[in-house]
């Protein structure tokens, strides 16, 4: 393995660690401010990664992806446990604590694009050592963190966007909907493999990178990167 991948795969798996850690942070406090205290109370308020980390989400999954050549690099951390029923108001509570992972990789994703294009218009790395691997830092950011917003978004129990689905199905499509949970892994995993989550997430990728980063930004990130 060359040293500019190892080095190429180190600026990757740094953005993926902090993405997924503030991902399940702010499930917690979103709940913490809701009633609950269970993500309190199991230590996992806390921005140290080392709390979040799950060995085959955020290191396994990543590794595999970024070696069979993957054009999509993401990975997930524990999640951070919530009492739902703690909640003081479950269905508004509900719909924030589920909706707070995916805007906290937005906002992620915006300062990291604005950066890029504040520091790269300013010129002030230019010609230094630092140049390629400061904006592939900030390039994977908003790529990691837009891949995890677009995927938790999509309403497959356990996934996010099931969660905030179901907060507007009627209850005697609710219960039977959620019960999907214990088939979802297994759904995610048939939708990878079948490659329809590969043509979502490209479907709606760049899209969200052109807002983030706008398109001169995304064509140097990709120019480095493939350099």
């Amino acid at each position: 393995m060359s040293s500019d991948l190892i080095l190429q795969m180190i600026i990757m798996i740094v953005p993926l660690l902090f993405a997924v850690t503030i991902h399940e942070v702010a499930h917690g406090y979103i709940a913490y401010r809701m009633g609950d205290n269970t993500a309190m109370l199991a230590g996992r308020l806390t921005l140290n990664p080392i709390k979040h980390l799950d060995f085959f989400g955020s290191f396994l999954i990543p590794l595999i992806l970024k070696l069979s050549g993957s054009p999509v690099i993401f990975g997930y951390a524990k999640p951070v446990p919530v009492n739902f029923a703690n909640l003081r108001d479950f269905r508004k509570g509900t719909i924030a604590v589920s909706s707070a992972g995916v805007a906290a990789n937005l906002l992620c994703a915006l300062i990291s694009g604005a950066l890029f294009q504040i520091f790269f218009n300013l010129g002030v790395l230019s010609n230094t050592l630092f140049y390629k691997p400061f904006f592939l830092f900030l390039g994977f950011s908003v790529l990691i963190n837009c891949v995890l917003a677009i995927f938790n978004l999509i309403p497959i129990p356990p996934l996010d966007g099931s969660r905030i689905l179901a907060m507007f199905l009627p209850l005697h499509l609710r219960i039977p909907f959620m019960r999907i949970e214990r088939f979802g892994m297994i759904i995610i995993i048939f939708l990878l493999i079948t490659n329809v989550l590969g043509k979502f997430l490209s479907f709606f990728l760049p899209m969200l990178m052109k807002i983030f980063m706008g398109n001169k930004a995304i064509y140097i990130f990709f120019e480095l990167w493939s350099s």
